[in-house]
């Protein structure tokens, strides 16, 4: 059950809510003038090429409209950036695309977090309207989780409430997730309520037979993962690169892939046919499935067999409980989904870190600083 204080939990009506969303969409460069979404500074275009993070949000925009809020301020990061502006980083094309997703709702952007321009920006925002602020971490001060850059952002906005619904930072102690809960009454929004329910679930009380799925690059990074479910699974299914180098099963509980499909180089890229058909059957008898992790060097479509299989046996059973985390995971079958609308899930996670660490057991600080219920 969910602890803290969500939206449903306090009135909104005529307030101004400042969201902490989860923006943090891929992008890819294409060739401008050809009608792409948004185009850089530079000279150069990008386009969103996955807006599931977008979409994920929606629901607690939707709720506040709904319930008659004043006004929405949304915050977010986009990428990387290296503490200058970086035009290709600008949250300006997720404005323009969330506006595609809520017809009839004024959606504006403005090119900074605080300051004269966020104030006016503010204040001119119509009622029932959406702004939305540049990329957080064009200033330095958010990852320093600088108290006096989160009341900047109060001052500029006017806001009287915080709504942290960025499920896939909450595990870092940032402006926009720990000191900004000092400031504002803070509770979450429905996206974080539904993320950290459905992976707490898998934790305390999973419909059996309860599969794990483990795959990735780094054993040092999932090995915790499997001692933690080794006694909360009824199987363990590792793949992936980490299978691929050798790793050693503890327990008879623990299946590691035993065959692969290897390149020219000698090198095992994914598993092969006889791993694959083995999980399958398992995930066929189950009903529950946390997958983390991709079984293989995905990214080239030649070795990707493994997880297009795991992940279309998961998401044609409308009976499974399926649950899908990690930041390449939930990429590769949102990439998959985007292709093939029957595929169903319980929870595409939109959060890597944070959805280990709360798999963990770990302290999630922005969780921590939402009101209790």
């Amino acid at each position: 059950m969910f602890t803290k204080q969500t939206v449903r939990d306090v009135d909104v009506k005529g307030r101004t809510v400042l969201v902490r969303a989860d923006y943090n969409v891929p992008l890819e460069a294409v060739v401008a003038g050809e009608g792409v979404e948004g185009v850089a500074d530079t000279g150069e275009a990008v386009r969103i090429t996955s807006d599931l993070r977008i979409r994920a949000g929606l629901p607690t925009l939707q709720y506040l409209l709904e319930h008659e809020v004043g006004k929405i301020i949304i915050i977010s990061h986009l990428g990387r950036p290296t503490g200058e502006r970086d035009p290709k980083l600008s949250l300006r094309i997720v404005a323009e695309k969330l506006a595609e997703l809520l017809p009839g709702t004024p959606v504006n952007f403005v090119d900074e977090v605080s300051g004269p321009e966020v104030e006016i920006a503010a204040e001119s925002l119509p009622e029932g309207g959406i702004l939305l602020l540049e990329n957080l971490r064009f200033s330095p001060e958010e990852k320093a989780n600088s108290a006096d850059f989160a009341r900047e952002i109060v001052d500029a906005t006017g806001a009287e409430l915080f709504v942290q619904d960025g499920f896939a930072v909450v595990h870092r102690a940032h402006a926009s997730t720990s000191a900004i809960t000092q400031i504002l009454p803070s509770v979450a929004g429905l996206l974080l309520e539904k993320e950290v329910n459905a992976l707490n679930e898998v934790i305390t009380e999973p419909e059996r037979p309860f599969v794990v799925i483990i795959g990735g690059v780094k054993v040092e990074d999932k090995q915790p993962l499997i001692k933690q479910f080794s006694g909360l699974a009824d199987q363990i299914l590792v793949g992936g690169k980490i299978a691929a180098d050798g790793y050693q099963a503890e327990n008879d509980q623990i299946y590691v892939a035993e065959d692969f499909d290897i390149n020219e180089a000698g090198e095992k890229l994914d598993i092969g046919p006889v791993s694959t058909m083995h999980m399958v059957e398992a995930i066929q008898n189950a009903k529950t499935v946390l997958w983390n992790g991709v079984l293989g060097k995905v990214e080239d479509p030649a070795y990707a067999t493994a997880s297009t299989i795991i992940a279309k046996t998961m998401g044609e059973n409308r009976a499974l409980d399926s649950i899908v985390c990690g930041g390449d995971t939930s990429g590769f079958v949102e990439g998959l989904k985007m292709t093939d609308s029957d595929l169903d899930y319980t929870l595409v996670s939109t959060g890597g870190g944070a959805a280990l660490k709360l798999l963990l057991g770990q302290e999630l600080p922005g969780i921590e600083g939402l009101e209790d219920k």
